[in-house]
């Protein structure tokens, strides 16, 4: 038999897949499903947005191949955003890219820095491809428990100090995916200092910096002094203009960062469509009210599915910012694992959810849930867990015994 090819053989089955088989043979079956598992911006992309990519669309060249590292209008925009909103300037031609979203642009970004064998420091729990975007260009990835932001500062001195090699990238992300959990610039200036103390470069994950619920909003890393010495930032327009299936964000910071990254994509990509980049640089100009709009309307129903689940009999913590509720499972099934419950509350409530396990092993215990339905799909949904929970002996038994047969 042909062995499995060898980069695949360093990728687990994707945890997000065993449930949502479970959801694609429900809906075959017409069983209604409300659907948090994935962060899947619900809401339409803002007219304004829309009508730039229908008129640039119309332009008879528009079909044409596209510049790799971002049409020059987009990277200005893109500049001018990070002027306007955390008082950094950046050169459009050297210190931007533009990317196919933020997930390409990390993993082309670890592509670009790593050698076989490179550690790299990477927050646990966390969005998957922090660390299978270094695990698939060759790094090697050490883990360190993130429970909250000032525990993961402090582990990762000791990380240091047991790797070897030495670490060569220091991974932040905040506000967090999967944990919600966002940090001061305080925190930012402890990670650049840490970083240059041993010489690491720092790739900061910053795409949901415009969702958040209190009176301050989260920071940029680039705001600290001597940050693009070592570090750039990884962005995106998918949640702030609900453009997540556009496929644009961003790369900006170091330059020398900026550059390999440009060269790595120049072999594998020419671009997104010219109109899509239009109308990303029309969104990154325009008006933010429709920022303020889509911002508010994640607030409500984070305010709807804390109260709801509450009543329900399920304590959801409320989230400061992003577009997910980190929240620990129910009493009656914490000794069932994550998997497990996200398994049931599909088959027996409807309710979709992210199992914690797939963010890493320091995820369990929790599930992640996404703020993706309507407010009265939340109240749906929590009526519906309500009866879950009170069935919870009646559900386990039978699990158990399901297993117990296989």
């Amino acid at each position: 038999m042909t062995p499995e090819f060898h980069r695949i053989r360093r990728l687990p089955p994707y945890v997000f897949e065993e449930v949502n088989k479970i959801k694609a043979r429900l809906r075959a079956q017409g069983v209604d499903i409300i659907d948090f598992g994935m962060g899947n911006p619900d809401m339409p992309t803002p007219k304004h947005i829309v009508d730039k990519l229908v008129e640039t669309a119309r332009d008879p060249k528009a079909g044409r191949y596209s510049v790799s590292k971002g049409v020059s209008g987009l990277r200005k925009a893109m500049a001018g955003y990070y002027d306007r909103r955390f008082g950094v300037k950046l050169n459009p031609d050297t210190e931007v890219i533009a990317t196919l979203g933020s997930k390409e642009g990390f993993a082309n970004l670890a592509q670009a820095l790593t050698a076989p064998g490179d550690v790299i420091i990477c927050p646990n729990p966390a969005y998957p491809i922090h660390a299978y975007g270094f695990i698939m260009a060759g790094g090697v990835i050490r883990h360190v428990p993130a429970p909250s932001p000032e525990e993961y500062l402090s582990g990762i001195s000791k990380a240091i100090k047991h790797s070897a090699p030495p670490p060569s990238v220091l991974i932040v992300s905040y506000p967090s995916n999967p944990t919600a959990q966002w940090v001061d610039l305080d925190f930012y200036r402890d990670v650049i200092a840490l970083a240059k103390k041993h010489d690491m470069l720092v790739l900061s994950d910053i795409a949901y910096s415009e969702i958040y619920f209190d009176d301050n909003p989260p920071p940029s890393i680039l705001q600290v002094e001597g940050a693009k010495d070592i570090a750039v930032e990884v962005n995106s327009l998918s949640k702030t203009f609900a453009m997540a299936g556009w496929r644009v964000g961003m790369v900006v910071g170091n330059e020398r960062m900026c550059s390999a990254l440009a060269r790595v994509k120049s072999y594998l990509d020419y671009g997104a469509y010219t109109p899509i980049q239009v109308a990303a640089a029309a969104a990154l100009n325009g008006p933010t009210d429709c920022i303020d709009e889509i911002r508010s309307i994640y607030k409500k129903r984070r305010d709807v599915l804390v109260e709801s689940m509450g009543r329900a009999g399920w304590d959801v913590p409320s989230p400061p910012a992003s577009m997910f509720a980190w929240a620990p499972l129910p009493e009656q099934y914490r000794e069932a694992g994550s998997m497990l419950f996200a398994k049931l509350l599909i088959e027996e409530a409807g309710v979709a959810v992210a199992p914690g396990i797939a963010f890493g092993e320091y995820g369990e215990g929790y599930v992640r849930i996404g703020l993706v339905e309507n407010e009265h799909r939340i109240r749906q949904a929590a009526r519906n867990v309500k009866k879950f929970l009170s069935q919870s002996e009646e559900i386990l038994a039978r699990a158990h015994n399901n297993m117990a047969a296989q």
